[in-house]
């Protein structure tokens, strides 16, 4: 009797931690994302634009560490509200989220998990940066690696909000484009990136969840992942950030009219692209100025996509989750979808 009581008892608690989880989260986006991305989608049907780039200044700007760190608080500015929900996210997901339901739906390898998780990862829209959290708090509670790829990937990179956005500030033709790289990064790097995971024995689902279940109290728990994933994001996030706002006069120079669409133009802003890092939707003015300073259709097409969809910070912060043959397939792949998505560009737009 006492058995079935604790067992009722059980099932109300891990309803209400499901609950809480859901509705921090559509709280959290509707004030973070999804309220403010209405009023930008008008504004970019109303203007075509949804303003400046964050790279403006070094159109007149030379390198300094002032300079750097100017493009860090620009970009904090951008990003931290995201940011706390990411890593609050993060590690709400590994104390408020079932074991069994999240095993069973994202655990798997099968190409199931990881259409689940890129789904999942559409209302979102989150930057890279701050979707890696969440991505972390997936991992440690065993989610598998292509569900957790394809929630960090398909954040940025099939963001509805940005599609809408790059529609009406840059073309369809764009939009085209990055969606269906986005799709392609999305379910299917992510779901071969499961072939690079190390090999482990078989082990029963039930044993698994068993050993997942933390008896400890709910606020122990939570204040144990918080402080973890604090000490572990935040410190790599700020100094990988302000290395790359200093490093941003090499990674995208002004180029000569007969560069400006060359297939060393595309290879050489394809890798700046995928390390860079920038906020939700900011490849689009990005692309918006450099075009309008004479970079050529296959560059910026690279550009779209390899900006939105991994970065070095992001790489950072999910290190120690992935394994290190996982992070370096994506990152070649983020590179070379960039050059085919750029050769593409070059032809067609």
């Amino acid at each position: 009797m006492s058995t079935l009581a604790e067992e009722q008892s059980g099932k109300k608690r891990t309803f209400w931690f499901a609950f809480l989880f859901i509705l921090v989260t559509i709280i959290g986006l509707t004030y973070v994302k999804w309220w403010p991305y209405y009023h930008k989608a008008i504004l970019s049907f109303q203007t075509h634009s949804i303003g400046d780039s964050i790279l403006q200044d070094q159109i007149s700007a030379s390198f300094t560490w002032s300079a750097a760190v100017d493009y860090a608080i620009v970009y904090f500015q951008s990003v931290w509200k995201a940011a706390i929900l990411g890593i609050l996210l993060g590690s709400l997901v590994q104390v408020l989220l079932p074991s069994g339901w999240l095993l069973k739906v994202l655990g798997k390898t099968s190409f199931g998990s990881t259409a689940a998780a890129g789904l999942a990862s559409i209302p979102g829209m989150m930057c890279t940066c701050c979707a890696a959290p969440v991505a972390v708090g997936l991992r440690k509670k065993n989610a598998s690696v292509g569900a957790s790829l394809a929630f960090w990937i398909g954040n940025p990179t099939i963001n509805p909000a940005t599609l809408i956005f790059m529609t009406f500030v840059l073309s369809w033709k764009f939009t085209l484009l990055r969606l269906v790289i986005g799709l392609i990064l999305t379910f299917g790097i992510s779901y071969l990136a499961n072939r690079f995971a190390k090999d482990t024995p078989p082990v029963s689902l039930d044993q698994l969840i068993e050993d997942s279940e933390d008896k400890r109290p709910f606020l122990r728990r939570w204040f144990s992942s918080l402080g973890s994933m604090l000490l572990y994001v935040v410190p790599a996030y700020i100094l990988s950030v302000l290395i790359l706002g200093a490093a941003r006069f090499w990674l995208f120079p002004q180029l000569s009219e007969g560069m400006s669409n060359s297939l060393v133009a595309i290879l050489l802003f394809a890798i700046a692209g995928m390390l860079f890092v920038i906020p939700t939707a900011a490849e689009i003015p990005i692309i918006q100025t450099l075009m309008a300073m004479g970079l050529g259709a296959g560059p910026a097409a690279a550009l779209l996509i390899t900006l939105p969809s991994i970065s070095l910070p992001s790489l950072l912060i999910v290190a120690k989750s992935f394994p290190r043959k996982v992070l370096v397939f994506v990152s070649i792949s983020v590179v070379v979808l960039g050059i085919i998505s750029g050769l593409i560009g070059k032809i067609i737009f």
